[in-house]
């Protein structure tokens, strides 16, 4: 029989693992170990604005996900105040609204940013050019020479923005300029200078983020456009690019800050800088429900921490195939020691071990001496589950009245399990002796051990949890090890012989 399906299961399993699991860490930003520390901004609007008595509407600009930064959480405080969200050609908005309020008002808007700096810029559509404008004498001969002056020296429309912003600038400022600059300001002008000569270019507003920063207010920068690509300029200096720490807090060409019903209004922003790991920190964005984002995190937290735990198995499973089919080692059960390695994660390693000992030790005893009894098996395991349950309870009762807490952790073992653990052993010991019992049971505890180290390291349960394509790769792995048909390592020592002679 073809073995291709077979082999072309496997081979997309594995792509298919490996796929996901790339795909959540470039573009989702999940990292590949625990312990890593991304670098976290949370920058304070403060509105201040006087109402005048009657009907108040605040209006303010937002930030969004941007190149260089990533929006996390943010929340507001306007008590009294009704408050959207709006969201329109990809400028969001803030809207307070209250029907009557008298005097200083207030208004919080807190925001957390993450430093993404390998995050893809968004899609920006460049700005219509304007038609209507018009110039009055003699600002018109002036726009024109200063136009033309720059346009000479120019090679596209970013050369032109640079040289035009230059002819601004204290040292190589003209008459025609300091004519502009007395009717207009310097960001407005420099848009519609840009505007006149075919160019499509609009003002913006952004933070310079700086730790530790209070009471800070946004800067004017100008956006200008050569066909698909775009460049911010420096209004005041004409310098080229966008510094790394430049949030663009409105980049639609629209106010930051309009209020309707108040007076002498203003925004001010305090900012803070922190580190924290980068789970948590891309854990709202693996919350959000898409297909190629399929997460556990998208769940309730207390499901989340049942997964957690849930999805250490299948690394469990494949030491157990791995021992058993390569190596040759004998269990008692075949995914027994899995769940006894649950239980260790629970108790520590330590506690485990003395607590798994005991109970078998005590539960064949007893289990001994039901075997005189001539039992049926049903009833003879249900005594045994319920002797189980009476040994975890006296040992758990004990170890508190000595004052060994870690004894109370005892009832994370599987009863059940643990049961037929010793019935297998007890009919293991009848038929085959003692040494046979000692084999199987010493092997389910190593592999129990092993299990519980591969499925406690902080890495495997960080890959596990966050990166659900493991599975798959698992999975595969899996089928691999169901297809060999060799020699054990155990049963090697039978050709030890062979050697010698």
């Amino acid at each position: 029989m073809s073995r291709l399906p077979f082999y072309l299961l496997v081979g997309l399993l594995l792509v298919a693992g490996i796929g996901l699991s790339v795909h959540r860490h470039v573009a989702l930003e999940v990292p590949w170990t625990p312990g890593e520390q991304r670098q976290v901004w949370e920058v304070e609007a403060l509105v201040n604005f006087n109402a005048q008595g009657g009907p108040v509407l605040v209006d303010m600009a937002l930030p969004s996900n941007q190149q260089g930064f990533r929006l996390l959480t943010e929340h507001t405080a306007s008590p009294g105040f009704g408050l959207s969200f709006l969201e329109e050609g990809g400028a969001r908005r803030a809207q307070w609204s209250i029907r009557e309020a008298t005097g200083s008002q207030q208004l919080y808007y807190t925001t957390q940013l993450l430093v993404a700096p390998d995050s893809r810029p968004p899609e920006v559509t460049p700005p219509p050019l304007r038609r209507d404008i018009v110039w009055e004498r003699p600002h018109d001969t002036a726009a024109a020479q200063v136009i033309e002056r720059a346009w000479s020296r120019s090679a596209d429309s970013f050369t032109f923005a640079r040289e035009l912003i230059r002819d601004f600038g204290d040292e190589r400022q003209g008459e025609n300029s300091r004519l502009l600059l007395t009717q207009f300001e310097r960001g407005p002008l420099l848009v519609r200078l840009l505007n006149q000569a075919g160019v499509p270019a609009r003002e913006v507003s952004g933070l310079l983020l700086e730790d530790g920063r209070r009471r800070q207010t946004l800067a004017n920068w100008v956006q200008v456009f050569d066909g698909e690509r775009w460049a911010l300029f420096d209004p005041a200096t004409g310098e080229q690019g966008r510094p790394d720490n430049l949030l663009l807090w409105e980049s639609s060409g629209q106010a930051v800050l309009e209020v309707q019903g108040g007076t002498n209004s203003r925004v001010t922003f305090s900012m803070l800088t922190h580190n924290q790991p980068a789970a948590a920190a891309v854990r709202n964005q693996l919350a959000e429900d898409t297909l190629l984002n399929f997460s556990i995190h998208s769940l309730p937290l207390e499901e989340q921490a049942l997964f957690q735990t849930i999805l250490l198995i299948p690394i469990g499973a494949l030491v157990v195939v791995i021992l058993r089919v390569l190596v040759g080692i004998k269990t008692s059960g075949t995914f027994m020691p899995v769940l006894i390695a649950l239980a260790f994660i629970q108790t520590t390693l330590i506690t485990g071990l003395v607590g798994f000992l005991l109970i078998v030790a005590v539960g064949l005893v007893i289990r001994n001496y039901l075997s005189y009894l001539n039992l049926l098996l049903v009833a003879r395991v249900t005594a045994v589950i319920i002797t189980v349950i009476a040994i975890i309870s006296l040992f758990s009762v004990l170890s508190y009245r000595f004052g060994l807490n870690a004894g109370l952790t005892i009832t994370f073992f599987p009863m059940i399990i643990l049961s037929w653990t010793i019935e297998r052993m007890s009919i293991l010991w009848e038929e085959e002796g003692p040494k046979q019992v000692l084999i199987q049971g010493g092997g389910s505890l190593l592999t129990a051990v092993i299990a519980y180290l591969a499925m406690n390291n902080p890495w495997v349960r960080h890959i596990t949890f966050n990166f659900l394509g493991v599975q798959m790769i698992l999975m595969a792995l899996i089928l691999l090890l169901g297809n060999y048909t060799g020699y054990r390592l155990l049963e090697l020592r039978r050709f030890k012989p062979v050697t010698e002679d």
